[in-house]
């Protein structure tokens, strides 16, 4: 069977872009950027701010911020990269929203995430419970990746 892949992510500063960008380029899948019906502002990210946006989404496990966005024929992909920056050593619960929007029964869901130092902790376990799909583990795709090691990382996964 064909294997139709989605690379689909939301990057707050561009970071994740790139990530997603260089993935999608390596594994010849769709691009895909979630983005937040509300952008969010520089303000919006400080998270030494306990009165933020992105502060008050973190702190309450039942935000969905609204997407601006849909994928157009979700059901022609069966492999679909989620990616993210770290917030608060998880996905943004804009990930949350977006794995909630769609039927992934039948696709296999593999996040990614860029971050400035933490790991992605237990975000795998987090995203199942907003996932009806098959979620494995992720990596961190921080910094400049080669194609050859998101080749690697791909054959890993048999894509």
């Amino acid at each position: 069977m064909d294997n139709r892949i989605l690379v689909a992510y939301f990057s707050a500063s561009g970071t994740t872009a790139k990530a997603a960008k260089a993935l999608a380029e390596a594994a010849g899948a769709d691009l895909f950027e979630i983005q937040p019906a509300v952008p969010y502002t520089q303000a919006d990210l400080n998270w030494m701010d306990k009165k933020s946006r992105s502060s008050v989404e973190m702190r309450n496990p039942n935000s969905r911020p609204e997407i601006a966005n849909t994928v157009p024929n979700m059901e022609q992909y069966n492999t679909v990269f989620v990616g993210f920056p770290i917030w608060w050593y998880v996905a943004p619960t804009i990930i949350q929203t977006f794995l909630e929007s769609y039927d992934f029964s039948q696709k296999l869901v593999i996040p990614f995430a860029t971050s400035g130092g933490s790991g992605m902790g237990n975000t795998a376990e987090i995203l199942k419970k907003s996932c009806n799909g098959k979620i494995v583990a992720g990596k961190m795709l921080n910094g400049h990746l080669s194609k050859q090691e998101l080749s690697n990382w791909l054959a890993k996964l048999g894509l």
